[in-house]
Order: structure tokens, then C-alpha cells, then sequence
């Protein structure tokens, strides 16, 4: 696969070092008016840094804009001419809507909204898909990419700005959880190095377990709630406190303020 990147940020950066760690692709464009800021992609094998957004989709096939909304519609303006119908046109601005791309470069394209997450620069991102109609004829070749780089989901594009919240800002949002049980295991002793690694660890086998059995998260914790137990007593303490509520409630306001933002 011939793939290119327009707009080399923390997103496209991190898509990039995910396509070169699965070696996913024959050639990579990597576009951006500032090519400094990628200067850890020159030595890499089949990759190519340019400033030159019009060289990089006439010599891909699959082309990522991975732009800041405010910045993808002039972007697609200056590079509509150069887009044919073999391409495959995939966006991760948040907000910029399939009919917007459509308006810029033809409903006969193929356009696929891809939400990833930063986890992506690791192979381990959670990737929503929504396509046009032409672009439901390439969703497979998506998915096929993306798979690589994580999992994959395909929903309808009215989905995406929930998918934003849960996957993307997600990410944060369980940093914060991890930084708050590192501090918790810090004022019970451990050093900082032990608490993380301890917070991280745990983190990570909790998530495990889910995906490997399949079950619910309340069967998981009733394993390791007995009566009158210690764990059972932390819960409680927690829900008392708001923990469920307060992460329900960063979750919704984290969808009213996309929704601002896609409409202002």
C-alpha cells in the first residue's frame, strides 16, 4: 500500500510510527509545511518527508488527513484536483463531517472517518471507521489497516463524536485514574517509580482480563470482593464520593462541548 499522512501533529505522528513499527505499507508520504518537527522519520526505510501536500496524494493511494479541523477544509482545497477516484480518502478531524469532505471533493470519492486514539503509536489504539457510500466499498481495506495498529469499529458517522469522547479523549481520561492510584500508592509507602509501575500493571491486567473472558466488569469485581472485606469497603468509599458519577458526568460534558465545537 502506498500511504500518505497530510499533517504530521501528535496524531499523524503517532499513525506514522505505527504503520513503520507494523511495516504496513510499500511506500510513506509523511506531509507537513513544517518537516523539522518529524526529523525521527528520515532514517526510516520507504518513508518519504515533504512539505509538498499535492506530491504526496499523486504519489499514494491511501491518503490520512490527520489535520485540526480548522485546518483540513483549506487543506483539502488546495489538493482536491489532485485526488482521483482510485484514492482512498480517510479523515481524523474531529468534527469535520463526511458531507463537508464530500462538498471539497466529490461524493464520488472514497471517504472514511477514522477516530483513533494515541495509543495507535503502539499498535494498541481502539479505531472507529464511518464511510460515505462510495467509501463503504474500501471499509475493509480500513479495517485491514487500522487492525494492525489496535482494534477497529465500525459505526455510523452520527456515532463519531461519542467515539471521540469514549476513545480518544478516553485515553486521558484513565491516565488521570492511573495518576490517581499511583498517588494513592505512594501515600501508602511506595516509592513513586513502584507506585506507577504498580498503578500501570494492575491497569493493564484489569483491561486483560476483559478482553480475554469476555465479562462483565462487575463479574471480575465480585471475584475479588469477599463480605466485609477490604475491597468491598474501598468501593463503597469510592462510590460515596462520586467516582461512577464523576466519570459519567467528564464523559458528558466532554460530548456537550464536540458538539460546540462541530457547530460554532
Amino acid at each position: 500500500m502506498k500511504i500518505a499522512i497530510i499533517g504530521t501533529g501528535n496524531l499523524g505522528s503517532s499513525i506514522a510510527k505505527g504503520l513503520i513499527k507494523n511495516k504496513s505499507f510499500t511506500s510513506l508520504y509523511l506531509s507537513d509545511k513544517n518537516t523539522a518537527a518529524v526529523q525521527a522519520f528520515y532514517k526510516e526505510d520507504y518513508v518519504t518527508i515533504t512539505s509538498d501536500n499535492a506530491e504526496a496524494v499523486k504519489k499514494s493511494d491511501v491518503v490520512i488527513f490527520a489535520l485540526q479541523p480548522r485546518h483540513i477544509e483549506g487543506v483539502m482545497e488546495s489538493v482536491a484536483k489532485c485526488i482521483k477516484k482510485h484514492h482512498v480518502i480517510m479523515s481524523v478531524a474531529a468534527g469535520f463531517e463526511i458531507f463537508k469532505i464530500e462538498s471539497l471533493i466529490g461524493a464520488d470519492k472514497n471517504i472514511i472517518r477514522v477516530m483513533p486514539n494515541t495509543a495507535i503509536s503502539i499498535g494498541k489504539s481502539m479505531t472507529c471507521l464511518a464511510a460515505n457510500n462510495k467509501g463503504e466499498e474500501k471499509i475493509e481495506l480500513a479495517k485491514k489497516i487500522f487492525n494492525q495498529l489496535g482494534a477497529t469499529m465500525v459505526i455510523p458517522e452520527e456515532q463519531i463524536q461519542a467515539a471521540t469522547v469514549i476513545c480518544a479523549s478516553g485515553i486521558a481520561f484513565w491516565m488521570r485514574l492511573i495518576r490517581a492510584t499511583t498517588q494513592g500508592a505512594i501515600q501508602l509507602g511506595f516509592e513513586a517509580d513502584e507506585a506507577h509501575e504498580l498503578a500501570v500493571q494492575t491497569c493493564f491486567g484489569s483491561a486483560s482480563l476483559l478482553l480475554e473472558s469476555g465479562k462483565h466488569p462487575e463479574q471480575e469485581i465480585d471475584r475479588v470482593t469477599t463480605p466485609s472485606g477490604c475491597t468491598i469497603e474501598g468501593l463503597n468509599a469510592m462510590e460515596h464520593q462520586g467516582l461512577s458519577s464523576a466519570l459519567i458526568q467528564g464523559i458528558v460534558a466532554s460530548f456537550e462541548k464536540i458538539n460546540h465545537l462541530k457547530q460554532s
